[in-house]
């Protein structure tokens, strides 16, 4: 697209550092977020502020989204002020968000009643993958609409795919987070028992983390439980989120997931505890409390 401007909503852990690589690879960028304080080292790196979803839509020609849950979704998209309500013909809305399925396709219904476009692009990766542009990124919606935006993911990250229609992105972050959740469990009771056993963690991670039972989440986020750092990449309370909403998808289709529902347990036991505003490796801190430690 030529002559491309983009709008940019949501600013925080993840969206920040994404909408920053789109400034610095020279693309003018209107943003918003609902804490303009979020977004001040943005507006230092030469974004313009914008007082609402839909003022940053009328500045822009290509407008990403990335924020909590489905009703914020629903609220900067399709609410008053949102983006539907100014966006010009021809733009193309591109929700980051990990969200509900139908969602996307109801957002997808009614951009295109409107000469609009719209794809769901989930990403993967946490608050590292955002920093370096390596995320990987789930995408549905018209393959016309991707193949002309690939660019700009390829900005964000490393491993992008085209999965289908609107909705398909967000179906396929379901069955990533649905990995994620169990492997998180393993995870922790791997290194809870390791220093039972009186072992050193890291060197633990070290070996096992280029075998078979090598991941991202024991060789990114173990290493960060090793420090006892447990600050957000990705927060449990979104993390609660995702699983609910697989949960529900799976509901709809009559699939039972044993394994997703008891890991969903302990993220639960995780809010209860008040460790909602942790990074996912914060499950650690459920497992020591039962365990004593």
């Amino acid at each position: 697209m030529e002559n491309q401007t983009i709008g940019w909503i949501g600013t925080g852990v993840m969206g920040s550092s994404m909408c920053l690589h789109l400034i610095k690879a020279g693309y003018k960028s209107y943003i918003y977020n609902r804490s303009r304080s979020k977004a001040e080292s943005l507006i230092k790196e030469g974004a313009t502020w914008c007082d609402t979803p839909g003022k940053v839509a009328a500045n822009s020609n290509t407008i990403f989204s990335i924020v909590g849950f489905p009703s914020d979704v629903e609220e900067i998209i399709l609410g008053d002020n949102g983006v539907l309500t100014s966006a010009k013909e021809g733009s193309i809305l591109i929700d980051m968000t990990t969200s509900e399925p139908e969602l996307a396709k109801r957002i997808a219904e009614k951009a295109s009643r409107k000469g609009l476009s719209s794809l769901d692009a989930p990403v993967s990766g946490g608050d590292l993958g955002a920093r370096e542009g390596k995320l990987a990124i789930m995408v549905g919606g018209n393959r016309e609409v991707f193949d002309k935006v690939l660019p700009l993911f390829q900005i964000l990250g490393e491993n992008i795919a085209y999965m289908g229609e609107a909705g398909a992105g967000q179906h396929t972050k379901m069955s990533n987070q649905i990995l994620i959740a169990s492997t998180m469990i393993g995870v922790v009771e791997s290194l809870l028992y390791a220093y039972k056993a009186d072992l050193e963690l890291d060197a633990l991670i070290d070996v096992i983390g280029k075998g078979a039972a090598a991941s991202w989440s024991l060789n990114n986020l173990g290493r960060r439980i090793v420090k006892g750092d447990f600050d957000p990449g990705f927060f449990i309370k979104h993390f609660i989120k995702d699983m609910g909403i697989a949960l529900e998808e799976a509901r709809r289709m009559k699939l039972s997931l044993p394994g997703l529902s008891l890991a969903y347990q302990f993220y639960i036991a995780a809010a209860a505890l008040g460790y909602e505003n942790l990074g996912t490796q914060g499950i650690y801190k459920v497992f020591e409390n039962m365990n004593g430690l």
